[in-house]
């Protein structure tokens, strides 16, 4: 018996030693797959995300049978009550996804440079493209019909040019393709129905520019894009 009980301690000691050592060796694994798993649940979101807000905003341009078909089913207020839960949960999703993949990039490709450059130019015509959109009887609206549209693909290209990184490849890529699509869809609209936009006003033009210009100038200077994105695009520019 004296010399049974420290045999059982000492069985006892060595079984706890194991344990803790794959306590700990788990551990380890779960720590290292931790990041792979966010990882993949941010890109998840991002997609999910995509997929809602874009397809809904696809429906008039890419499938107008079932926005009219939903509108007849639910009415013209349930369909805008559910076309604005999906675009606002497809944004959060989206928004959600982008921010988080960004704190640990995959990176794809580092772009020149110069690239910095181009995209704050084209930045510029993304944003006199969409003040256009609003600004009545400019000659813009009326030569390009659809600036809103022109003015999503301008901003996913530019950024397309000047961000590597897969989430920034998911995100513009996405709605680069979604803005190809439905202008390409509105153009062929616009010649099946053979009627010519209002000529535009020089005053309104200058307006839209003049206007477009300082939005540009609050994204890049006033602080605008540090705000909503985290980024200056001077300093990553320079």
């Amino acid at each position: 018996m004296d010399h049974w009980i420290p045999e059982q301690n000492t069985q006892e000691s060595h079984g706890f030693s194991m344990s803790t050592t794959v306590d700990k060796s788990m551990s380890k694994w779960a720590l290292d797959l931790t990041p792979i798993r966010h990882k993949g649940f941010d890109m998840l979101q991002l997609l999910i995300g995509l997929a809602l807000f874009l397809g809904i905003h696809s429906l008039q341009s890419l499938a107008p049978q079932i926005r009219q078909n939903s509108i007849v089913r639910w009415g013209p207020l349930g369909f805008k009550a559910v076309y604005a839960a999906v675009a606002v949960l497809g944004l959060y999703l989206l928004v959600q996804g982008y921010s988080q993949a960004r704190l640990e990039p995959l990176v794809l490709w580092t772009p020149p440079r110069g690239m910095q450059h181009a995209t704050i130019l084209l930045m510029w015509v993304a944003m006199v493209l969409l003040v256009a959109t609003y600004v009545p009887g400019n000659q813009i609206k009326a030569k390009l019909r659809h600036p809103m549209t022109l003015s999503v693909k301008v901003w996913a290209l530019g950024h397309l040019l000047s961000n590597g990184n897969l989430a920034d490849l998911l995100l513009f890529g996405g709605f680069l393709i979604w803005s190809v699509l439905v202008f390409r869809a509105a153009r062929q609209r616009d010649r099946q129905n053979l009627h010519s936009a209002p000529e535009g006003k020089l005053i309104s033009t200058l307006l839209t520019v003049v206007l477009g210009t300082g939005v540009w100038a609050a994204f890049l200077m006033g602080g605008l894009h540090v705000w909503l994105v985290g980024v200056m695009p001077f300093t990553r520019a320079g």
